[in-house]
């Protein structure tokens, strides 16, 4: 009898099947993650969490998981409850945590979680490479102060972190801590004129219509020539139910071919948005999915506008894609799916 497996005998039904423990499905997890099937290796670790809740080393796998897949903010959620969980004895997360928080431009925080690494394991399995991680972050500082106790970052970075960290939470639908973001970068950096759209985009759909239209209306009468504008007004105007309105922008962008990739995206997802599918997919089958890994809206949106064009394996294709590299579009697959069959 091996330790994944328990029978119960019974002397009329000789026996009884077997029941699982989570260490094999920790296992079978691990070899889809080696093959990277991430979308079942996360289905396979997270039954054996559920199985076996007070096993640190399924939670830390997963966050390994999510890591590899740029799910940064997912990882760190995971090691920051194996440390609430089981304690300061799981320094590693430490490490695996500042990694991340890396990624997504927190300097700071990383910083800090390296610290604490190295001081509670000097001589870790992460040793060097926390301390080469260290020395990386001291570049992007050229205003750190000659003791060392405070770090400053310039403007530039600390715009990135505020990017980075909006651009999770609006990739993510979580409006209420996109918002709180962009409001404090409205007020820091008021000529950067991304946050106010963005901020707009949030305010509509967490609920507040009206007010998301009078702003983009009002930054739209200031420079009509703005595609974030012109894509949230086509939106907020279809969401509305008023087409024609939603029409005369949509008109305004079919002309429109911008050459940086994030903006070219935006133009194809306002065309899949506002269910114009032949638009959509011609923007699509362009961009360059490889700069574009990053944004679940790619994967969402274009898997929505192939299966519209009724190219369905493809559009299968790039849905399970994205699921792998984003596993919150999993979350709002059952939306998806009403989107394709409407």
């Amino acid at each position: 009898m091996t330790n994944t497996e328990k029978y119960q005998f019974d002397d009329q039904l000789n026996v009884i099947p077997f029941l699982l423990e989570g260490e094999f499905y920790f296992s079978l997890g691990v070899k889809a993650f080696r093959k990277h099937e991430f979308e079942k290796a996360e289905k396979w670790l997270k039954r054996a969490i559920e199985l076996e809740p007070d096993n640190p080393l399924y939670p830390s796998q997963l966050s390994v998981l999510y890591t590899e897949i740029k799910a940064y903010d997912q990882a760190n959620q995971m090691l920051t409850k194996v440390l609430e969980d089981f304690g300061d004895s799981y320094v590693d997360c430490y490490y695996l945590i500042a990694n991340n928080y890396a990624h997504l431009g927190l300097f700071q925080d990383a910083k800090k979680n390296i610290e604490t690494y190295l001081q509670n394991a000097p001589h870790g399995e992460f040793a060097n490479e926390a301390k080469e991680l260290l020395n990386l972050l001291k570049i992007y500082n050229d205003d750190l102060e000659e003791d060392g106790d405070e770090w400053i970052f310039d403007e530039e970075d600390e715009l990135l972190t505020y990017q980075e960290s909006a651009f999770y939470y609006l990739e993510h639908q979580d409006w209420d801590q996109a918002l709180p973001i962009l409001e404090h970068m409205i007020a820091r950096y008021p000529d950067y004129v991304v946050a106010q759209h963005d901020f707009a985009w949030a305010l509509f759909f967490s609920g507040e219509y009206k007010r998301a239209l009078e702003i983009e209306k009002e930054a739209y009468e200031e420079n009509p020539n703005s595609i974030h504008s012109i894509v949230n007004l086509a939106i907020f105007y279809a969401e509305m139910g008023e087409q024609e309105q939603s029409n005369q922008y949509i008109e305004w962008l079919e002309n429109v071919y911008p050459i940086h990739d994030q903006q070219r995206l935006k133009i194809a997802a306002a065309f899949a948005h506002t269910k114009h599918y032949k638009l959509a997919y011609e923007r699509f089958k362009h961009l360059p999915k490889n700069n574009l890994q990053n944004h679940l809206s790619y994967y969402k949106w274009y898997s929505i506008v192939l299966y519209k064009v009724e190219m369905y394996s493809k559009a299968v294709e790039i849905w399970k894609e994205g699921c792998s590299r984003h596993p919150y579009l999993k979350e709002i697959g059952k939306q998806l799916s009403i989107d394709v069959d409407e």
